[in-house]
């Protein structure tokens, strides 16, 4: 858990091990009976919403597991699992629940997980067959060099630009301005309600295919979609105008660590080199909101946003740049800084993979995964976790700005409808093209 030495000016919490009362943290509340047998799904819903407005208690370790033994429209019973994020981030604290599961096909193994994607390069280079004489091997070598030199000083220049933005937003001179996503002073106090919807991967990854991107583009494109629908709709304005808002991306820095390597640590309760916790750069995301008559065009907007963003090191400057700040200004600093980042941004977007196949928690099967977060200065975020076929789209969001949430949930599964039916024109036309 974490303590602080009170005779240590301005000092920082540490971390000591403690022995766990179980009592303490396995929590099994007594509901309505009527509340949850008239309208379940509500009674879930009301409940884990109502944990973002209790403290959590900072004598003992930070983490709870709340067991509601009722059924769902999903589910037979759901857990919700608080973990304060000073413990770890999103990738962290999957990855060691994924320790705690096992595979429903074989309940002795720890489930499947795609495999992890090597980074590519920043810019492919289309390389042309290498010439035999001497003089051709020179032209090659003399070409590639010419690539990669490019390709660092193109890196070079977009981090210097996206950090220069990103300071900026930090320090408050660049802001989003006041629209109907952007939170409202003092949101990060106000109590958070936690909604979601189930979206088929193979439909996103039918998009993908068509558009020749990857997940993520086709998950941002629908956002976009689903954001434009929204804010449009709300405010009445007309179809002409375009603008953008920024989302604020935590991206995890650190080697995911193997779940095997996980739960070989939890059964010997011995440190077997393991590292988890956090250690996440920002990046500044845009979203172009606009009224487009082709749907995917959404998509084909996030694919050159994302591919611009790869070609970045903002998020590893953003790191530094804050581990930098707590160690020679404190915690107070690094909290301003990243206060300010947030603040002055519109929402928050997360996109985690999950297993392949179904996995057991302590011998029952698990329906859905669905992350989500608050604490934070934003009115909206948004949270993408994909489990087995399906990927669980989570919004997390202040009530009192969102009283339609869910009316927000259905303009993300509309999008993506709208995406999926023309997508296989666009694939069409690209293959009528090729035979005429």
């Amino acid at each position: 858990m974490q303590v602080f030495n009170e005779f240590e000016k301005d000092a920082r919490p540490k971390w000591v091990r403690t022995a766990v009362n179980l009592d303490d943290h396995i929590i099994v509340p007594e509901l309505d009976p009527a509340a949850t047998s008239a309208d379940p799904d509500r009674a879930l819903e009301d409940y884990v919403s109502s944990l973002s407005t209790r403290p959590m208690d900072h004598s003992i370790p930070l983490w709870e597991v709340h067991v509601l033994d009722f059924p769902t429209a999903e589910a037979a019973a759901a857990v919700a699992l608080r973990v304060h994020h000073s413990v770890g981030d999103g990738v962290s604290m999957l990855s060691l629940f994924m320790a705690c599961t096992r595979s429903a096909a074989d309940p002795g193994a720890l489930p499947a997980l795609p495999p992890a994607r090597r980074p590519g390069p920043v810019h492919a280079v289309r390389r042309r067959p290498p010439l035999s004489s001497p003089a051709g091997a020179f032209l090659d070598a003399l070409a590639a060099l010419a690539a990669w030199v490019v390709a660092l000083l193109v890196l070079a220049w977009h981090t210097v630009v996206d950090v220069a933005r990103f300071v900026a937003t930090a320090a408050s001179l660049l802001g989003d301005a006041p629209t109907v996503l952007k939170a409202q002073e003092g949101t990060e106090f106000r109590p958070k309600r936690f909604v979601n919807r189930t979206l088929s991967l193979d439909d996103i990854k039918f998009v993908k295919n068509a558009m020749s991107c990857t997940v993520n583009d086709v998950l941002l494109g629908i956002t976009s979609a689903a954001l434009s629908r929204y804010y449009f709709r709300k405010t009445g304005e007309s179809d002409n105008k375009s603008l953008t808002v920024r989302s604020a991306v935590l991206v995890n820095l650190r080697p995911t660590p193997g779940i095997q390597t996980l739960a070989s640590m939890m059964e010997s309760g011995k440190d077997n080199g393991a590292r988890w916790g956090n250690k996440i750069g920002y990046m500044l995301i845009p979203f172009h909101l606009a009224r487009h008559e082709d749907p995917v065009e959404y998509v084909r907007r996030a694919t050159k946003v994302a591919r611009r963003k790869k070609s970045s090191m903002e998020s590893v400057f953003t790191f530094w740049s804050g581990y930098m700040v707590l160690k020679l200004f404190g915690i107070k600093a690094a909290a301003a800084l990243c206060y300010g980042m947030f603040a002055h941004t519109t929402l928050s977007f997360s996109n985690m993979v999950g297993p392949t196949e179904q996995v057991l928690f302590c011998g029952n099967p698990i329906v859905y995964i669905a992350p989500g977060t608050y604490g934070h200065p934003h009115a909206l975020t948004i949270h993408y976790q994909s489990y087995m076929n399906k990927v669980k789209l989570v919004l997390s969001v202040d009530e009192s700005q969102f009283p339609d949430c869910h009316q927000l949930l259905d303009d993300f599964a509309e999008s993506l409808k709208l995406i999926l039916e023309a997508a296989p024109r666009k694939q069409e036309a690209a293959q009528v093209g090729t035979r005429s």
